[in-house]
């Protein structure tokens, strides 16, 4: 089995160097990273869901700092860290009801049996709580005030309950790490199949004889385009080229290769056309708890020509994308400057570009951002592969995926430091 560190810090070159980009591959290859991670953790006998939590936090702060701008990788942590939280609180209140039920099966008197069922419903009663921080079964035991009223049993039976114990306890550690693996393992296989999922949905928002105008390209688009062509429908599709990287040739290439009617167009001939199209279909490089989407460039621009002209916006994400933060956060960082060649041929504007002036900074600038940010009232659906749903109710749909103790990455410090 490959070196765990090795492979965290193969990853982390890849996000620096850019040679992994995009929400769906980068969310799959942390998730199954953070696989290997859990798989290979040595974790105690005790609070093992927090050896566990340590762990995956030390290498989520180094996946996130190795791009800031691929907020799936962050994601994808904070939604590992929710699902080990949620196992061990599932096991803890597991446990809890197994001892209460063994409490009140024994041969023992009245008394005996309403302590056993305070004990219980008071570790029960902990547990839930603790739900974003729940403790081990073992922390619970030892801060009842009146554990010592639990009966003893005979010296004699000692060594055998010792070696019981100890038998349950490794047992509830693989089974806790056996859960989390198979629930991470649930989320590779969201993220792999989240396309299929949404595209499944095309036939109810795509009718016939439409016209769907979308800009850049998207995978998810796109299937959920050719989808509703498999349906049956039949609409044409206007694509904005998005430059400067021009990804929507390559979307306009995929879906007249595909069999739909294609007409490709430029960015600034968005408003001249949106007059047109009775839908806008979008893809999205991530979604804010406050219903906001960071998009490619350009995205901005479309949105408010579709407010405009009252237009239906309708954003395309997997649940992948969906981030627990906003975009005031200090963590998020919503944009970075790609290089000015995408722009200008330096040859060309060479003299421009010189450091010419007196005070040696360069006559011509170029700015060349990746994304735009969407506000939340320009957008008329989410759909994602739960379903669709409006901007004002994608808050609680977030909040299912993350705890609120993980927003923040970085591990508080150890006393003392």
């Amino acid at each position: 089995m490959p070196d765990v560190q090795a492979l965290v810090n193969d990853f982390i070159s890849k996000l620096k160097k850019r040679k992994i980009e995009g929400s769906h591959a980068t969310a799959k290859q942390a998730a199954e990273l953070l696989r290997s991670v859990i798989s290979q953790q040595r974790v105690p006998y005790t609070n093992q869901a927090g050896a566990l939590i340590d762990a995956v936090k030390a290498v989520g702060e180094q996946l996130v700092a190795a791009n800031p701008v691929e907020l799936a990788v962050g994601n994808i942590v904070r939604r590992v860290l929710h699902i080990i939280r949620e196992e061990d609180l599932s096991l803890t209140t597991a446990s809890m009801a197994g001892l209460n039920l063994s409490a009140v099966s024994d041969d023992e008197d009245d008394t005996q049996k309403d302590d056993h069922s305070v004990l219980s419903a008071a570790v029960v009663a902990a547990a839930a709580r603790s739900t974003l921080r729940p403790p081990s079964l073992q922390t619970l035991l030892e801060d009842l005030p009146n554990s010592s009223a639990i009966p003893h049993t005979s010296s004699s039976g000692g060594d055998s309950e010792a070696k019981s114990k100890s038998a349950d306890k490794s047992s509830t550690t693989r089974k806790l790490k056996h859960d989390v693996i198979e629930a991470v393992n649930e989320v590779i296989q969201d993220i792999a199949t989240c396309h299929e999922q949404i595209a499944e949905q095309a036939v109810e928002h795509i009718h016939q004889n439409e016209v769907i105008l979308t800009l850049g390209s998207s995978r998810t688009v796109l299937e959920f385009l050719c989808a509703a062509k498999d349906k049956k429908r039949s609409f044409r599709v206007y694509v904005a080229e998005g430059a400067p990287r021009y990804q929507g040739h390559l979307l306009a290439k995929e879906l007249a290769t595909r069999g739909l009617q294609t007409t490709l167009i430029t960015d600034s001939a968005i408003f001249a056309m949106i007059s047109r199209v009775n839908m806008v279909i979008v893809g999205a490089h991530a979604v804010m708890a406050n219903g906001g989407v960071i998009a490619a460039v350009g995205m901005n621009m479309l949105a408010l020509a579709a407010q405009r002209h009252a237009v239906p916006f309708v954003v395309l994400a997997g649940s992948h994308k969906l981030c627990p933060l906003y975009p005031h956060s200090p963590e998020v960082l919503l944009n970075e400057l790609r290089s000015p060649s995408e722009l200008l041929d330096f040859g060309e504007f060479s003299d421009c570009m010189d450091f010419g002036s007196g005070n040696g900074s360069p006559l011509l600038h170029v700015v060349n951002p990746t994304f735009d940010y969407v506000p939340p009232k320009l957008v008329s659906l989410f759909i994602t592969d739960t379903g669709g749903h409006n901007p004002s109710y994608m808050y609680r749909l977030i909040a299912d995926y993350y705890s609120a103790d993980d927003l923040v990455l970085q591990r508080k410090p150890a006393p003392g430091n």
